[in-house]
């Protein structure tokens, strides 16, 4: 039985860096949870900044795109059963459960989130995998953390009903995105597109990534390296009343937010906890509504995250359950694609190389996986 496990591999937080260590305990079962045995995960910017900025406790698992094979199911749990291949997110070096994470020789998993992988689920083995279907666990891998972040934007702050194609545009305004390229930049693309949100998708990425972006679904494309971008984009459209800082760096945040309206009301979302202050005050705009969109809110509890404690939003959670089942069979379909992958191979011990590049920048539309099998 894998519960007579004591400890396993993953990478944890040792220091100011993220390690591996061959002797971390094995996290007890829940009732209401599964166990897998990981088989991918895929590595996103939230997992070095547990790091660098000391959110995650010391000696907590990181990772938190993860899939696998079921290996032992919760009491209380249905739908599911051990050898199925499954995919979800969870809150990799979170305070309140330091003991579970994706980068990890076994995870445990929110069933109410997790969803099964297309085909059987296997393992494609290929090094790089380009934008498409999901057709493997590595492609599944991709994307938990970035379409169910997605999905919250839309469904829970913006109010977007989840229909499919609707004939009818849901919203007669425009939407503006900043970090098109992004995983969940593109993501975000795709859904505002299947979902007819919006009259217009503008973005904001390289131009080299016009075409795909297009492909996904934006219809213009403003290039972030040009300086005065932000004055095109204004100029050209003067009334943009949604906006998302799919960055959400301190330096694009205050460049979504010189976007906003000055005469009517604009919602700005972004993934992190920024808000007003950090705009210079005789820049603040009182037509601006900035909300953070936190994934890890997902979980139903509260989230001790840096030297902020977001309190548990059941709304929020009960929103992306709702997706997740939602959003399943699309996936299953074919009718959301993964961003272009680059595949590691040799397990745990490439995620702190990989959790570098992406902080050195180095990972530029492409998307981040590693098997451990």
């Amino acid at each position: 039985m894998v519960s007579e496990l004591k400890v396993m591999k993953a990478v944890v937080i040792e220091g100011d860096r993220a390690v591996v260590s061959s002797s971390v305990p094995v996290p007890p079962l829940a009732k209401d949870m599964l166990r897998i045995k990981v088989k991918a995960v895929a590595v996103n910017p939230t997992d070095w900044k547990h790091v660098s900025f000391k959110i995650g406790p010391q000696g907590s698992i990181l990772g938190c795109d993860v899939a696998g094979e079921i290996v032992e199911v919760g009491a209380d749990v249905k739908n599911f059963k051990v050898g199925e291949v499954v995919y979800s997110a969870v809150h990799g070096a979170s305070v309140k459960h330091p003991e579970n994470g994706g980068f990890a020789e076994y995870s445990l998993l929110d069933p109410q989130l997790t969803l099964k992988v297309p085909g059987g689920g296997h393992l494609s083995g290929k090094d790089s995998i380009p934008l498409g279907p999901v057709q493997s666990i590595e492609g599944a891998v991709s994307l938990p953390v970035s379409l169910i972040t997605a999905g919250l934007v839309f469904h829970y702050h913006l109010g977007l009903k989840t229909e499919w194609q609707p004939r009818q545009v849901q919203v007669e305004k425009p939407l503006l995105i900043w970090g098109g390229a992004t995983a969940v930049g593109q993501m975000l693309i795709q859904l505002a597109k299947k979902l007819n949100g919006y009259s217009k998708i503008i973005v904001v990425a390289s131009r080299k990534h016009e075409q795909q972006l297009k492909s996904l679904g934006a219809d213009e494309l403003f290039d972030y390296h040009d300086e005065d971008v932000v004055e095109q984009i204004k100029s050209k459209h003067k009334d943009l009343p949604y906006l998302i800082d799919a960055v959400s760096s301190a330096e694009s945040f205050v460049n979504v937010y010189r976007l906003g309206n000055t005469d009517k009301p604009t919602k700005l979302i972004q993934l992190t906890t920024m808000s007003e202050e950090q705009i210079p005050e005789k820049e603040r705009n009182p037509h601006v509504k900035v909300e953070g969109a936190v994934l890890y809110l997902i979980t139903g509890l509260d989230v001790p995250f840096g030297r902020f404690n977001l309190p548990a939003d059941p709304a929020c959670r009960a929103a992306a359950i709702e997706f997740v089942r939602f959003i399943g069979p699309k996936v299953a379909d074919g009718e959301i694609n993964h961003i272009p992958l680059k595949v590691f191979h040799n397990g745990l011990e490439d995620i702190p190389v990989a959790m570098n590049k992406i902080k050195n920048g180095e990972n530029s539309n492409v998307k981040y996986i590693v098997t451990l099998q």
